[in-house]
């Protein structure tokens, strides 16, 4: 017994889930040139914007932030002033090295407010080094901004001729945007010179602003304290100068911070040596004029016995006083809340351990505060975290100063009273020596503290010039070989993908506004009728693709459609098969002949019935006239054996439609097919029947019941989807008995001998099919 086709929804369900991938190939793989065009056009446009794209190129260098700053460590003088060992935060010294005062001083030595372009055939090149010159403006921070000015250089002379006269180099030129000079480029590399140069100018802002924002700068690690800078150019040498440019004005930055508590104790010191200076002149005269006047030549012994006691006690009381002096600046700048400098007072004699440091901390605090003001809001916690620090570290510092203040006071009088013990001696002095006893003792006096001035001067001017800025460069700038933009590699890739995208897309719409059916996948979505078997296109548009001994895919489909039969249950006693549509040219009368041509074949007696009564052409595909035919037989005018025409396949017999009735559907009921089906069982191996489709009329589901077996044939591309979407509702309403689906003239663009198409079935070639002709595209 023959096993019926399983229409249970989970067979169905697992099939589809096993076919995704075959789904997925049939649906785009008829589409290959396409798919093939597109890539081919996606690659040669991402080889010419290869071409003809700025190349951009990345400089990198790598710098190391000091944990603390270094100066004359074992400097006594660097102990005292304390000038070097602040912290640093290295998220503000980024936002430092970003900042756009640095980035200002970077354009104006590198001259970037006034870039220079050789003109290209294509594009435009820059002319950073291969320009022999470079262009200056005398007031850059007034410059008027201009583009794509004119200028060319004659190697041989050494002049530039620009607005049509010739200048020669480092010549100041009046123009409307500015004073202007052409200087020779210290980065020239040899290059086509007498390709036409243009040069543009812009504002110190925009060229800050461009110069920052192609700026990176980031930190190596949370742990470290390296810095990695990187610039992106599409000239290299530029991209090296700048971040060499960039790291010099952060570390000249950087040194000018720290020497200015230094600048500060050198201001003073020279004040103080003036003030000294006048007052040890003023002694001197006032000594001369004295011995002059009273003709005296020196002391006695007893005068320089006095002297040598109290001279190093004068000493003391001038460094204390001066110290005293010191405190008391420091004490007023403390105590000054509307000042705006941030720089503390000069510390110059300051020996406390704990007011040294917490004068240094200050001097770090202010810093970093000034610092963070240039380059974060005030509402920042950062920000508002170091001026609490700095409130909270000055009443320390009052406190101490207060108490040095005490101490240095008691020292001093403690000074000055030993030096009054040696007054006695100057009783016994007569009075002329006494007094001039006194004048060489504020000459001596003015004399230490001019000396020792001299010596801190000397001594603070070293550490002004030993300077070193907190940071060294690991890695000097260095470009890289090949530009990280375009990447040749993400380009290709991006093209291909784009193009296979744009072929998809086409294919989805193209499936999204076609509203027949394409794919056996679409069949499979909208119904749950089993599908048969699969018929590829013929090209040769032939009613007939089979006969015997031919061995052509579509022969051999028609032979799996014939050996499917059985899973619908058809044999020897089941024998009634009827084909039919959802319209007019689908195939169904294709597909009657050529399955009644397939069983005849292996042997069987078939008999076709033409009984699509309206368009009848199966009469035509046999060569069989239609004269006389079941029409004939409904209405009484012929009997079976009559109708039955024999064609020119043995084993095949043919029923034609006869003259076209008027009523076809009331003949069907009249009674006379069931004894014309039950004649020709008795007689044939295989009945088919050839009906109306069932759309227009109802013919098919009046003969659908006296039938075994249909067979529901759909053409690709040609019946539309509503149709197959309400097959199953229309099915349930009115049932057409035991139904499959022929998926008929599925176009199939093979490869080779084997090949996908539109369905899921592979086929061969015949054996001796001609050679196809190649495609010459021109």
């Amino acid at each position: 017994m023959q096993q019926q086709i399983d229409l249970s929804p989970d067979k169905y369900s697992t099939e589809k889930d096993g076919n995704i991938l075959q789904d997925i190939l049939s649906k785009y793989l008829p589409w290959w040139p396409l798919f093939v065009i597109l890539v081919a056009i996606a690659w040669a446009s991402a080889w010419v914007y290869l071409r003809y794209a700025t190349p951009i190129y990345e400089s990198k260098a790598t710098l190391l932030i000091k944990d603390q700053k270094k100066g004359l460590d074992d400097s006594n003088l660097m102990e005292s002033l304390n000038l070097f060992g602040s912290k640093k935060i290295i998220e503000n010294e980024i936002e430092v090295i970003k900042s756009r005062s640095i980035a200002k001083e970077v354009v104006k030595k590198l001259y970037l407010y006034a870039p220079i372009i050789q003109e290209g055939r294509v594009r435009n090149n820059s002319g950073y080094v291969v320009c022999p010159v470079w262009v200056e403006v005398k007031n850059p921070d007034s410059l008027i901004a201009v583009s794509h000015v004119p200028f060319s250089y004659n190697d041989e002379t050494d002049t530039i001729t620009f607005n049509k006269k010739g200048y020669a180099l480092f010549e100041w030129i009046e123009t409307r945007y500015g004073t202007l000079r052409f200087i020779p480029n210290p980065v020239f590399r040899q290059g086509d010179a007498k390709k036409p140069f243009y040069f543009s100018l812009i504002s110190l802002r925009s060229a800050a602003s461009q110069l920052i924002n192609r700026l990176q700068v980031s930190a190596s690690s949370k742990q470290s304290t390296v810095i990695n800078i990187k610039y992106r150019d599409d000239e290299p040498k530029r991209a090296e100068n700048i971040i060499d440019g960039v790291i010099a004005e952060y570390n000249r930055a950087s040194v000018y911070d720290k020497n200015q508590l230094a600048s500060n104790t050198l201001a003073f010191i020279e004040e103080r040596l003036k003030n000294v200076f006048n007052e040890l002149d003023s002694v001197e005269h006032s000594l001369t004029r004295f011995k002059t006047k009273n003709r005296l030549v020196d002391i006695g012994e007893q005068g320089r016995q006095f002297l040598t006691n109290v001279s190093v006690n004068d000493q003391k009381v001038g460094e204390l006083s001066m110290q005293l002096a010191v405190l008391k600046e420091v004490d007023k700048y403390i105590r000054n809340k509307d000042r705006k400098s941030a720089i503390v007072p000069s510390t110059l004699g300051i020996t406390d351990p704990t007011l040294s440091s917490l004068l240094d901390q200050l001097y770090q605090l202010e810093t970093q505060l000034e610092k963070m003001k240039k380059t974060t809001a005030e509402n920042n916690p950062l920000l508002i975290s170091v001026i609490d620090q700095i409130n909270n570290i000055k009443p320390k510092i009052l406190e101490s100063i207060n108490s040095q203040v005490r101490s240095l006071e008691a020292g001093r009088n403690d000074v000055v009273n030993t030096n009054n013990q040696y007054g006695s001696l100057l009783r016994t002095l007569p009075a002329k020596e006494r007094e001039l006893l006194d004048i060489s003792r504020q000459q001596s006096i003015k004399n230490s503290i001019y000396t020792f001035l001299l010596q801190k001067k000397e001594e603070t001017a070293l550490s002004y010039f030993s300077t070193v800025a907190d940071s060294r460069v690991i890695d000097v700038a260095e470009t890289s070989y090949s530009p990280v933009s375009p990447k040749v590699l993400y380009v290709f890739g991006m093209a291909i993908a784009v193009a296979l995208a744009l072929g998809i897309a086409f294919v989805e719409i193209r499936e999204i506004l076609n509203r027949n059916i394409m794919f056996r996948s679409e069949i499979e979505k909208y119904t749950k009728v089993p599908i048969l078997g699969e018929v590829a296109h013929d090209q040769s548009e032939k009613a007939l693709v089979i006969a015997e001994g031919k061995r052509s895919f579509i022969a051999e489909q028609f032979r799996q459609l014939r050996t499917s039969l059985g899973y619908l249950g058809i044999n020897n006693r089941k024998k009634k098969i009827m084909i039919t549509s959802s319209i007019s040219g689908e195939g169904k009368s294709f597909i009657t002949a050529n399955l009644g041509v397939s069983l005849a074949l292996i042997g069987k007696k078939v008999v076709i019935i033409e009984l699509d009564l309206r368009k009848p052409k199966l009469s035509d595909a046999f060569s069989v006239s239609r004269t006389r035919g079941i029409s004939n037989y409904f209405i009484g005018d012929a009997e079976a054996e009559e109708i039955i025409k024999k064609t020119d396949t043995n084993n095949l017999f043919v029923i034609p439609s006869g003259p076209i009735p008027p009523n076809p559907s009331e003949l069907i009921l009249n009674g006379r097919m069931q004894e014309l089906l039950a004649y020709l069982e008795l007689h044939f191996d295989y009945i088919i029947v050839d009906t109306a489709p069932v759309n227009p009329v109802t013919d098919a589901f009046i003969m659908s019941p006296m039938c075994d077996a249909t067979l529901f044939v759909i053409r690709h591309g040609y019946t539309p989807r509503i149709y197959i979407q309400k097959l199953d509702e229309q099915n349930r309403i009115r049932e057409l008995k035991n139904m499959a689906i022929v998926f008929n003239g599925v176009k199939n663009r093979a490869y080779g001998n084997y090949g996908y198409g539109y369905g899921y079935g592979y086929g061969y070639t015949e054996d001796k099919e001609p050679k196809r002709k190649k495609l010459k595209l021109k």
